[in-house]
């Protein structure tokens, strides 16, 4: 058994609450255990320059932590971010775009905003289940607002961490478990069992491909439970809206 009690392929409790703050187009708070991340989604009416003129749209993210989400106050990060952030809010970012169709966006840049409030492991692949969830709802907005013609996703998206830890591979660490793990992997899944990216190395000795590929299929069944608990959370197939924009 593992610190919290959990199984080995069992994720933390998960909750995702939608429209969390009155003011951005589209938000989301998402709580996996003792991890919360603040998700909101912004429309600008305005795209890059090397998008100007290409009928296209993007969907950008930033990412941050607050200083107390940790067990000791963090720096607030205000002139720029740490190398960490920045490589965190571009994978958020990547992701998001690899489920969206930027035509239907012509003209429209959708800006993601994570804050970390608490930090127990797991912050990136939360914030990417979470600002899924932000990101339609801004897209419902747009809909609604006749902005846009078309529902620009086409599936489903979330992520979850694993990993090895004393020997056992192990779904969704916590904190603790990861500052131990001799193995450690972020992946993001579609919906529909796609991979998208997939972050991961060995802090210890290598590890076997019957040992990724049953990490893999944890975290599979995992993306399956993220994907149903946003269904719920968003109160639409959009998978029917893809197929009554076409």
């Amino acid at each position: 058994m593992r610190i919290d009690g959990r199984n080995i392929n069992e994720l933390r409790p998960l909750s995702i609450k939608r429209s969390y703050l009155k003011y951005p187009e589209g938000s989301a708070l998402i709580e996996l255990g003792d991890t919360a991340v603040l998700c909101t989604a912004s429309i600008e009416e305005r795209v890059p320059d090397f998008l100007k003129g290409s009928g296209s749209g993007w969907v950008t993210a930033e990412y941050a932590m607050l200083p107390r989400s940790t067990e000791t106050r963090m720096v607030r990060e205000r002139n720029s971010s740490s190398a960490r952030s920045l490589e965190i809010q571009r994978l958020i970012g990547r992701s998001l775009r690899a489920v969206v169709n930027m035509k239907a966006l012509d003209g429209i840049t959708i800006r993601i905003d994570c804050d970390v409030l608490q930090a127990d492991g797991g912050t990136r692949t939360a914030a990417i289940s979470g600002a899924y969830v932000a990101l339609a709802e801004a897209f419902f907005y747009l809909l609604q607002k006749k902005q846009i013609v078309q529902f620009p996703l086409n599936e489903y998206l979330a992520a979850v961490s694993v990993g090895k830890v004393n020997g056992t591979s192990l779904l969704d660490l916590s904190f603790v478990e990861d500052s131990q793990a001799a193995v450690d992997m972020n992946l993001v899944m579609t919906g529909g069992g796609k991979l998208v990216e997939i972050q991961g190395s060995s802090e210890d000795k290598p590890f076997s491909i019957e040992e990724l590929n049953k990490m893999l299929e944890m975290a599979g069944r995992a993306i399956s439970v993220i994907t149903r608990t946003q269904k719920e959370t968003l109160g639409v197939d959009i998978a029917g809206l893809i197929a009554a924009s076409d």
